[in-house]
């Protein structure tokens, strides 16, 4: 079993739960491998609040674009980021929209490691 938190310290709480349950059954060789992978496939928080408000001025659904989401990216693009309400909704809610990204691709990632 290997702790998650010595190889990936920038993980927020909820993500780093997440992301030991994950690894719990890993060797810490796998363990290192999927924390490579991992880090540069997530996206920060931080990030995707800059996005949001940079798409709050300039081009609505920029931060949808970012978290993989192009169906939303459209729609925010096309309706100016759904008259702004889904803009704010996003600005109030990055965290969790990353988070949801982010657990996305860590089940991608261990699943890559197991074929």
């Amino acid at each position: 079993m290997s702790n998650i938190l010595e190889l990936m310290p920038e993980l927020e709480p909820e993500e780093l739960h997440y992301v030991q349950s994950l690894v719990n059954d890993m060797s810490f060789a796998e363990t290192q491998q999927f924390a490579n992978i991992y880090r540069s496939r997530r996206r920060k928080p931080q990030e995707v609040l800059i996005l949001t408000i940079i798409g709050f001025f300039l081009l609505a659904g920029l931060q949808r674009f970012y978290l993989g989401q192009i169906g939303m990216g459209l729609l925010y693009f096309f309706t100016g980021g759904l008259c702004f309400v889904g803009t704010i909704l996003d600005l109030i809610n990055h965290k969790r929209l990353t988070y949801e990204y982010n657990v996305k691709e860590a089940q991608t990632v261990k699943a890559m490691l197991r074929f």
